[in-house]
């Protein structure tokens, strides 16, 4: 399959200080690949990379015509400026498709409310909403949902799921949930600086690059959790 987006020995310093080194990835149509890592990884660098917003050395190679959609970590909302979500959306997409995508994403009650007023867990559907607006290719999402509950948590990893499977698009998250990872994720990159591990859960928990990061205890209780629930999240099969 050819990939969406891919990297071949992507480096990234920045300020004299070496963020990622000699990176190859890629995220084909279909899958979810998740980017896990401690904090200072580079994991927000590198989607900066492949989105082009900070300079860095070897290759993006990206599909014609690429469409991204793209959920950043933060997102500073000036509680002082009157704004509605519909409005928000409008100022991106026209109102049919800032519909559309509130309706997805499960947020079109909040279309005529204040983006000021919104929770966390609401904002990040907000924001996902805007991402899929333009039937994106790929979707990009950096920790969506600081902020959000644990049980706001699962249904949202869940809509990721399911516009995957609508859009038939491709999915680039940076992700703390380990738990996600291993019930929805396609493939999982672990990157400390430059891929330690990289492949299916499973073959990630036993790696010992994922053990060191994250400690033999999470690899094991991580294992077990996927053993249990690696068949009943998804409905879409990778082969």
């Amino acid at each position: 399959m050819v990939p969406l987006i891919a990297t071949e020995h992507l480096s990234v310093r920045l300020q004299g200080v070496q963020i990622i080194d000699n990176v190859s990835i890629s995220v084909s149509r279909g899958e979810i690949v998740t980017l896990i890592g401690p904090n200072g990884s580079g994991k927000t660098t590198l989607l900066k990379a492949l989105l082009g917003l900070v300079p860095a050395q070897g290759t993006v190679s990206r599909a014609s015509g690429l469409r991204i959609g793209y959920v950043p970590q933060h997102f500073a909302r000036d509680r002082s400026l009157p704004m509605t979500v519909d409005r928000f959306l409008r100022l991106y997409v026209p109102r049919d498709a800032a519909n559309d995508a509130l309706h997805r994403t499960g947020a079109a009650s909040a279309a005529q409310r204040q983006l000021a007023s919104l929770s966390g867990g609401e904002m990040a559907r907000v924001l996902l909403a805007r991402a899929i607006a333009g039937k994106p290719d790929l979707l990009v999402l950096d920790e969506p949902l600081a902020g959000v509950d644990v049980a706001g948590e699962a249904a949202f990893y869940q809509l990721i799921a399911e516009i995957r499977g609508a859009l038939n698009c491709g999915v680039l998250l940076v992700s703390h949930d380990l738990h996600f990872v291993m019930a929805q994720a396609s493939r999982v990159i672990c990157l400390n600086g430059h891929v330690c591990c990289e492949g299916h859960a499973q073959s990630v928990l036993r790696d010992p690059a994922f053990a060191q990061l994250f400690g033999p205890r999470a690899a094991a209780e991580l294992a077990l959790y996927a053993h249990h629930h690696d068949h009943s999240h998804d409905g879409h099969s990778h082969g």
